[in-house]
This record gives structure tokens, C-alpha cells and sequence, in this order.
């Protein structure tokens, strides 16, 4: 699926899609500017709700990498005026990666 061109409706100009994790129905885009989550809703899936996060309103974030039995792992973002929003992603996904980026675009 090339979310790329499937979402670029959503995308501003210069805007493009870094990374990108789905659940079984959700998923996460990490862009050059900022952080889409769509939850997807309802039985046929047509329903999506769409959180639009500016990397610079995340004042504080942790990662917490997955370990022997707990195979999933996460990511907590603390944003001013919304609270603490956790995305939770299988082992598989690079946490310290996601992390990485995330600094990179706030610090």
C-alpha cells in the first residue's frame, strides 16, 4: 500500500511520509513535519478519525523498548494543550529509531 499517494490529500506542500506503522486497522505515519494517527472505525472501516500532531508542540517523550515477554513496544508523547497520547508497536518495529527521529525534530 503506498500511503504516499493514497494520503497525499492530508500531506501539506513539501510534505512527504518518513515512516509508517500499522495495526490491524490503525496506523501511524510519521511525516518530515509531523505525526498522523488514523483510527479506523465502524464495521466497513469507511469512518476514519485523523489526529493531525506538529512535532514542535511535544514538550516530553519516552520510549520503552520490548523485552522477552512483552514483545510490544512504545512510544508516549506528551503534548501541550492535548495531554500524553502512547502508540503501541509490535517487536518488530525499531522503537529506538522512532525515538531517534523524534528528537531529532524537537531538539
Amino acid at each position: 500500500m503506498n500511503l504516499q499517494k493514497k494520503y497525499s490529500t492530508l500531506l501539506i506542500n513539501c510534505e512527504e511520509i518518513v515512516s509508517c506503522y500499522k495495526g490491524i486497522r490503525d496506523f501511524v505515519a510519521f511525516t518530515t513535519h509531523r505525526i498522523i494517527s488514523v483510527n479506523v472505525q465502524g464495521i466497513t472501516g469507511k469512518k476514519k478519525d485523523f489526529k493531525f500532531m506538529p512535532y514542535s508542540k511535544i514538550q516530553v517523550y519516552s520510549v520503552e523498548t520490548s523485552g522477552v515477554i512483552d514483545l510490544d513496544s512504545e512510544l508516549e508523547l506528551y503534548f501541550s494543550g492535548l495531554g500524553k497520547v502512547t502508540f503501541e508497536f509490535t517487536g518488530e518495529s525499531d522503537i529506538v529509531k522512532i525515538g531517534q527521529m523524534i528528537g531529532e525534530k524537537i531538539l
